[in-house]
Parts: structure tokens; C-alpha cells; sequence
């Protein structure tokens, strides 16, 4: 069983929960993902990294409740345990010094973006964090990616903070003014990271994605998770979960982003378990 330490509301429709895992605290890294399960027969569902201490053996992770399961998570509180909590999983980021990186977060994705900026700033970078909300009560983590920035730029749909548009408003600019970025990694919407691969794509900008994906186990044994990437078929759980933006077909992944979307809200109403539907919350 894996103790939750701490439950708390960190933004509008976003929880954080701290969970005390030492075995996998020891070994994650920025860019892995876990998968939890709350209690015998209930469904598995895979949790981006937000943080991790190794001294004191835990391991963060910022959600939105938005079906059952991670609804059932969010009402959970402070020295209950679940049941399950495997990781690390999937491939952490490539971290080395490449010289300007932008590090571009959207929605519950700036948490795992918190982790890649901090380490891209140890490897000797330059650290532009991009981070965007739909509204201020919405955006998450912003002390923290101040902490590990060299530049950071806000960006909020309806304008109520920060600059007003999208962070891939706030790249092009970067971009048209001269900035010279070497490395973009973007973690958030299917749509959000599609859009900012079309910038650099034009640039030649390397940038890498994390790919929020439908899993069932997170070993590549059930193939629910399937990508088309460069025009073949890849696994995100055990190839990703990140990928080349560039030949990444996002079009596929958001039409199989949403297959589960009516059994996902027939599980929320009759509080059933259904198995696979919730995907990686990023």
C-alpha cells in the first residue's frame, strides 16, 4: 500500500497529491510516468511526474479529476493508501546541455515540464519556460518554473494574466524576434503540442512532445496506447512517452484520444469502474 501524504486543490479543477513510494522515488526521472490503482479490480490509469524527493521517498503528481477513477483519487485524503503505484515508466527526457531550451507547458502540463526545466538548468542551459492556462485560476505550478527559469512567459487564453493568447503565440514572437532556441520539449493538449510543432517544424527546431495517450497496463503488452509516429506504429508507454514532434500524426492521436469519451461518462455516472478509458494526465 502507498500512503498519501498530502491532497490538496493546487488550481481550479487540479489536484496535486504527494505519495509516499521510496522504491520508485529512488529511481524516476523527469519525463517517466506511473500508474496507480486505487484498490483491487479498479481500473489502472497513468499519472504524469509533477516532482520527487528521493530523501524522504515520495513522488508527486498533478491532476485534473475528470473521470471516475481520478475523480475517486481527488476526494481521497491525507493518510489513506492505494492500493497500487508502479513506476518509473517509459523513457525520461534526454537531459544534456544543448544551450537555449524551451521548456512550454499547457494546463496540467507545466507540472511535468517543473522537473525537465529544473534538470535543463543544471545541465548548463539557457531555461525559457512558456507556461499557459484558459484562465488564471487555472494555472498551476508558476512559482515553481519561476524557480528554475532563466526567462518565463505567461500566457492566458482569455487575457485575465500574463499575456493574453496561446504559448505558441508566445514562441513565434521569441521566435520573430530573433531568439535563438535549440531545443523545444512541450507538454500539454494534443492541440497545444501539434500547434507548436507546426512553429518549429518551419525552423528546424528539434522539439520533443510527451504524448498523453489511452493505457490500459503500461508495458506495451496491450497496445492501447498505439501512436503513429514517422509513419509506424509506436508504443507510448514503453517507445515514448516522448517523441520527435515532427513526425508525430497528432490528427490520429486525438481521434483516438476520445473513443472512450461516453463510456468514460457513463463510469463517472454510475460511480462503475471501466477499464482503460482515462488517459495519461498531462
Amino acid at each position: 500500500m502507498y500512503k498519501i501524504i498530502r491532497n490538496e486543490k493546487v488550481a481550479k479543477d487540479t489536484q496535486l497529491l504527494e505519495i509516499e513510494a521510496p522504491a520508485v522515488a529512488k529511481k524516476i526521472m523527469p519525463g517517466n510516468f506511473v500508474m496507480l490503482r486505487i484498490r483491487e479490480g479498479g481500473e489502472r490509469i497513468p499519472l504524469s511526474v509533477a516532482d520527487f524527493d528521493r530523501d524522504k521517498g515520495r513522488v508527486t503528481i498533478v491532476f485534473k479529476p475528470v473521470g471516475k477513477t481520478t475523480g475517486e483519487l481527488s476526494r481521497m485524503k491525507a493518510g489513506e493508501s492505494i492500493m497500487n503505484f508502479v513506476g518509473p515508466l517509459g523513457n525520461h527526457t534526454e537531459i544534456e546541455k544543448f544551450g537555449t531550451v524551451a521548456c512550454i507547458g499547457g494546463g496540467v502540463g507545466i507540472a511535468p515540464v517543473y522537473p525537465i526545466a529544473r534538470e535543463m538548468r543544471k545541465a548548463g542551459n539557457h531555461v525559457i519556460c512558456i507556461i499557459g492556462a484558459r484562465s488564471k485560476d487555472m494555472l498551476v505550478f508558476e512559482e515553481e518554473i519561476k524557480s528554475v527559469s532563466d526567462e518565463l512567459y505567461v500566457a492566458i487564453d482569455d487575457g485575465s494574466y500574463g499575456q493574453k493568447g496561446f504559448v505558441s503565440d508566445v514562441l513565434q514572437k521569441l521566435l520573430d524576434d530573433g531568439k535563438k532556441i535549440d531545443r523545444v520539449i512541450a507538454i500539454g493538449p494534443p492541440i497545444m503540442m501539434k500547434i507548436v510543432s507546426d512553429v518549429t517544424k518551419r525552423r528546424g527546431i528539434k522539439t520533443m512532445v510527451s504524448l498523453n495517450t489511452i493505457m490500459v497496463d503500461g508495458t506495451g503488452m496491450c497496445g492501447c496506447c498505439r501512436v503513429t509516429v514517422d509513419g509506424k506504429v509506436r508504443f507510448a508507454c514503453v517507445d515514448g512517452p516522448e517523441f520527435d514532434a515532427s513526425f508525430v500524426d497528432f490528427d490520429n492521436l486525438m481521434l483516438r484520444n476520445n473513443r472512450f469519451l461516453e463510456e468514460e461518462k457513463k463510469a463517472v455516472k454510475s460511480r462503475g469502474d471501466v477499464c482503460g478509458c482515462e488517459k495519461q494526465k498531462t
